[in-house]
């Protein structure tokens, strides 16, 4: 409440002080380090001034687009890509996306922390990213002729979508090569869990992303696996870039020894548990990770190598240790903030680290795109075949 109560203010001031109130409003100030008072109302509205009267397609700038952009600029100055303000309708396209339903190109992004840029860290399918060959580790250069650089995610990705039916051009970078590409956007239903049983019955589930539908899912895939007679789990969280803390959680009850799951800890210091029960689940696991698992994959992961009941294998996973919170505000717009960082089932903080996989190894691209040969999955196979001759 305290957020929604201060970002209206800072709502109220701004708009006097551009409607022509100028320095004849007095501004009462949240704190000594606040950025609303006097001198910045008044900075802003000459700024404004300027920006009408000098450039070049002032005519094009609404008041909306103004406001919108001081808003995101207080969230731009915290250097923190995780926190940002959405306007009403970004914030309603985010909705939409945690539902696991929305409109686009079926595509999933993930940011580098230290460079900024966005990439394409995986590809729904049946979707028109999949139609268009899009990869994992396609870097997003421009979006219909506009740089992103320096742009956070979600702009990124708010330039991406639209309305079911319109076209976005995107030029990506794919081993250092330019490519152009043209997708017609569409309606995107993500199945973010999909299962098979491979030889051996060894069950094979892959979750994409932690969304609200996501616990159905995996309860229907992993119950379905185990009426297969399941002797061995592989769980793929390649390219799964995080999602819904309760999604994630309700998933690892259904895997997990009783015990912590994860925690979290406030800039107070104070501490927030999210434990579980202690599932009924005792066969041999291995869990696929790479570079592009990030945020509630590595909580999943994390807790499953911590306690002891899987074998990680591929790549160190992409290191966000840190949990965001999205406000929404009384006139439809949201703010999203970095608010704790969360340590594994075992204490580990892997913000900027990573988890490291008990056993490193490559994807071998060439093959993949040859023949579609998954080193990766080939090896958690042999893993997983070794653990379950030992029991």
């Amino acid at each position: 409440m305290l957020a929604g109560i201060l970002v209206t203010v800072i709502a109220v001031g701004v708009f006097f002080a551009l409607s022509g109130g100028g320095g004849q409003m007095a501004v009462q100030s949240s704190g000594s380090d606040s950025a609303v008072n006097r001198e910045s109302v008044n900075k802003l509205s000459v700024l404004e001034q300027y920006l009408d009267r000098y450039y070049y397609k002032s005519s094009e700038i609404t008041r909306e687009d103004k406001e919108n952009g001081i808003y995101k600029g207080l969230f731009e100055s915290l250097e923190d890509v995780y926190s940002c303000y959405y306007t009403p309708e970004e914030y309603k396209m985010l909705a939409e996306q945690t539902q696991g339903v929305y409109y686009g190109i079926g595509a999933y992004v993930s940011q580098d922390v230290e460079t900024g840029i966005c990439a394409i860290s995986g590809v729904i399918k049946n979707s028109p990213a999949e139609a268009a060959g899009l990869m994992e580790g396609d870097l997003i250069y421009k979006v219909d002729g506009e740089d992103m650089s320096g742009l956070d995610i979600d702009e990124v990705v708010s330039h991406i979508r639209g309305e079911e039916g319109t076209e976005v051009a995107l030029t990506l970078v794919r081993n250092g090569e330019e490519i152009e590409v043209k997708l017609k956007r569409g309606r995107v239903d993500t199945p973010t869990v999909e299962s098979e049983m491979l030889d051996d019955g060894i069950g094979y589930l892959q979750i994409t992303e932690f969304d609200d539908v996501t616990v159905n899912q995996f309860t229907e895939n992993f119950e379905e696996l185990k009426g297969q007679g399941m002797k061995g789990l592989i769980i793929d969280l390649r390219g799964n870039p995080g999602g819904s803390v309760t999604s994630v959680c309700a998933v690892a009850e259904q895997l997990l020894p009783k015990g912590l799951i994860f925690y979290m800890e406030d800039k107070d210091g104070n501490k927030t548990e999210y434990n579980c029960e202690g599932a009924d689940f005792d066969l041999p696991m291995v869990v696929l990770v790479n570079e592009y698992s990030a945020s509630a994959a590595e909580i999943l992961s994390g807790a499953i190598k911590d306690s002891g009941i899987g074998k990680l294998v591929g790549k160190t996973t992409f290191g966000k240790g840190i949990v965001q919170d999205v406000i929404p505000l009384q006139d439809g717009s949201a703010i999203k903030l970095t608010v704790a960082n969360y340590y594994t089932r075992g204490g580990n903080d892997i913000h900027l680290k990573g988890i490291e996989p008990d056993i490193e190894v490559e994807l071998d691209t060439d093959a993949y795109l040859d023949d579609g040969k998954d080193t990766q999955l080939d090896k958690a196979v042999e893993v997983l075949l070794g653990e379950m001759g030992s029991k």
